[in-house]
């Protein structure tokens, strides 16, 4: 009896699997590959209350895959913003598994998160490269649209090298566009290619009625591989610096300078201190007086805060870059050692 259920189990398979297109089997094989790699992600704050005491607020919820077998998930740091506690559901578990914050980049939209207690089926997500990816190769979305959990959407790579403002405030750069169908929820879920290895996270979408209007964007996975390589060593990300504070831009624009970053303050000890370099000043009138003003840093010229972020972005703590800066109306230049400093 066993036997002949066995050959009609096999016979229908292979029956159905004959109507299929290759393409078809292989969307099928990608998405059974993937999805237990990819994860629900809930965001809950806790918050005292006088009437009923501690309560736990839910935030909203967004999509993470597993980035190794230690427990590491990846999602964007948006998801997570604002919470405190976070559970993670898998595909066809109903258990909530808790995990714990180690840390995030909000300018590059990536957080970290570890579980505290791992499930035996662990899978980590395969990762590729996204350095050699072409404008019309697939693209494929996994997530949690509108709690849709687990929900699969193909399209194609539109674009490479497209900027997308970050929660932290300046542009992710060689953002990928997509045209597969990626909706609120899906935020912090991967975007593989055909061969279900990961590419980028899907980030954001434009769209006027708040759905999906086949404008998506992904974080590129090199960037990932790089933030999240740091955040699980260090708890953070460790930036390169040279110790100074920029003014915004109405006050820049108060003094007429048209190119450059106005240096509202330098950080005493700092590199740009020990390069002489000079912040605003004010006199015992309370009459401001300008300081230096930063133009290029190797040769790059720095007009803003997203300029100056990304001008540094691939040195490390400790290398030496050659600075130019405008005192007086005078160009000069001078060379700064990079320290770990803080841009919140």
């Amino acid at each position: 009896m066993k036997v002949t259920f066995l050959l009609l189990t096999l016979f229908l398979s292979t029956t159905v699997s004959a109507e299929l297109f290759d393409y078809e089997k292989n969307n099928i094989a990608i998405y059974n590959q993937v999805v237990p790699s990819v994860v629900n992600v809930s965001n809950i704050r806790r918050a005292n209350t006088w009437e009923y005491g501690t309560v736990e607020i839910p935030r909203g919820a967004g999509s993470g895959f597993v980035w190794d077998d230690q427990g590491h998930i990846i999602t964007n740091y948006h998801v997570v913003a604002g919470g405190n506690k976070f559970t993670i559901s898998f595909f066809q578990d109903k258990k909530q598994y808790e995990a714990q914050l180690v840390g995030g980049e909000p300018n590059k939209d990536i957080a970290v998160l570890k579980l505290v207690k791992k499930p035996d089926f662990l899978k980590p997500l395969a990762v590729g490269t996204s350095s050699n990816l072409q404008v019309g190769q697939s693209s494929i979305a996994i997530g949690n649209p509108y709690g849709l959990d687990h929900t699969m959407t193909r399209g194609v790579v539109s674009a490479l090298g497209r900027q997308i403002e970050s929660v932290g405030g300046a542009k992710i750069r060689d953002v990928i566009q997509t045209d597969a169908a990626i909706n609120p929820g899906n935020s912090g879920g991967p975007l593989v290619n055909s061969r279900g290895k990961l590419i980028g996270m899907n980030t954001m979408i434009i769209s006027r009625s708040g759905s999906s209007a086949g404008l998506g964007f992904a974080v590129p996975v090199d960037t990932i591989k790089r933030i999240a390589d740091e955040i699980i060593k260090f708890g953070e990300v460790k930036r390169p610096g040279i110790g100074i504070t920029i003014v915004p831009e109405q006050v820049k624009r108060r003094f007429e300078i048209d190119a450059g970053i106005v240096i509202g303050s330098v950080q005493p000890g700092g590199p740009a201190a020990k390069a002489g370099l000079k912040g605003m000043q004010r006199d015992s009138f309370g009459r401001i007086y300008l300081g230096d003003v930063l133009k290029k840093i190797d040769k790059k010229e720095v007009n803003t805060y997203d300029d100056i972020y990304h001008a540094l972005e691939k040195y490390k703590i400790g290398d030496t870059v050659t600075i130019s800066y405008e005192r007086e109306g005078k160009l000069k230049s001078a060379e700064v050692r990079l320290i770990k400093i803080s841009y919140d």
